[in-house]
């Protein structure tokens, strides 16, 4: 299943503040928690207490924490890679390898007691995994997740992203990212311009970059990597379904109730002989056939402009077209509204015969 994760960093705030937010979180569907021992500096005591607090209030919503770990940590808590009693006492579902051991740990450690996950980190996009494979793990122990990127312009290019998630997907592992909440404040580090895995997602709202992330069907979990995200946001991620494009869009002032419906009420997808200048719905054209439908805004065409066929088109009236390119209208087209300006490049991510929905801009 598709997930919508937070994380939390209880070194860098209130307890109550922490706590607050997973209830907050929880209340709108969120059920994973990535949370980071590299930037700690507690006895091992003490930070044991801490993890403690945060994934008690974790399980009171049946929501999974995995904690950010490296090789060093492992000697300086004194953690044998044989005996992970250390993370089970924290109370995670598992961790995150930030950085690797030699391949032949991993696969000791796919077999741990505890039935932790183990993360790797999918961002080097190297034959680490197969390296890992060769020593025979339990592969279902295992997970990809990205890195963050604090620093602005350090991001993973959306190419370099899709192919080390390709690495995973190849042996069957679900593949996590992370998108960066413009609200939120800060991360586990004093750098925090913005905490998200491709540079491009900077500046961009949250729920356009979830959308993102999950249209590439190479993306399975979305974490948003900074603190805290506001209950707006949150709305905005529970209206999106993880396995279907939707699409923002602002209507005409003056539209048919008709045309309205087919938009906002129909299930769409794009047709599978796919054009350059349109993405294709057709099914309204078979399912309102004896309806009228009249030319009242035939103006010229943009992309991202909605277009809804005129009965003037004959067998093609009813027909939802969303403009790839700007282009003259004929005079027999409507343009019933336009998809928001943030979400264009969305519309390079559907494949031919995809699903999608759209809903209204408030």
């Amino acid at each position: 299943m598709r997930k919508l994760g937070i994380s939390v960093y209880p070194n860098h705030c209130k307890e109550k503040d922490y706590l607050d937010y997973i209830d907050l979180a929880a209340s709108f569907g969120v059920s994973h928690i990535f949370t980071c021992l590299l930037s700690h500096d507690l006895p091992k005591d003490e930070l044991i207490k801490v993890y403690k607090t945060l994934t008690n209030r974790a399980k009171k919503h049946s929501m999974s924490v995995v904690i950010d770990v490296a090789p060093r940590l492992f000697t300086k808590f004194g953690i044998d890679y044989k005996d992970l009693a250390f993370f089970s006492e924290l109370g995670v579902a598992g961790f995150r390898l930030d950085e690797a051991f030699t391949g032949s740990e991993e696969s000791m450690m796919s077999f741990n007691k505890y039935g932790l996950q183990i993360e790797l980190n999918a961002s080097n996009a190297t034959p680490y995994l197969d390296n890992i494979f060769a020593y025979q793990p339990k592969s279902e122990a295992f997970t990809g997740c990205h890195n963050f990127y604090p620093h602005k312009y350090t991001g993973l290019t959306l190419e370099h992203c899709l192919y080390g998630s390709k690495l995973y997907k190849k042996h069957g592992l679900p593949v996590s990212a992370f998108v960066s909440s413009p609200s939120a404040k800060f991360g586990p580090w004093d750098v925090s311009e913005g905490l998200c895995t491709l540079e491009m997602h900077r500046s961009m709202p949250l729920d356009v970059q979830a959308k993102h992330l999950w249209s590439t069907d190479l993306i399975d979990n979305v974490i948003i990597a900074n603190m805290f995200a506001s209950v707006d946001e949150f709305e905005s991620l529970k209206k999106l379904d993880p396995y279907m494009l939707s699409f923002k869009v602002e209507l005409e002032k003056v539209i048919t109730p008709l045309d309205k419906k087919i938009v906002l009420e129909e299930l769409h997808f794009n047709r599978g002989d796919v054009s350059p200048n349109v993405l294709r719905s057709t099914q309204s054209r078979v399912k309102y056939k004896n309806e009228s439908f009249p030319v009242y805004n035939p103006a010229d065409i943009k992309r991202g402009d909605l277009v809804i066929e005129s009965s003037e088109y004959e067998h093609y009236a009813g027909e939802l077209q969303i403009a790839l390119a700007d282009m003259k209208n004929s005079g027999r087209s409507n343009v019933v509204g336009h998809i928001s300006s943030d979400e264009l490049f969305l519309l390079d991510t559907v494949k031919p015969w995809q699903k999608f929905r759209f809903y209204e801009s408030v």
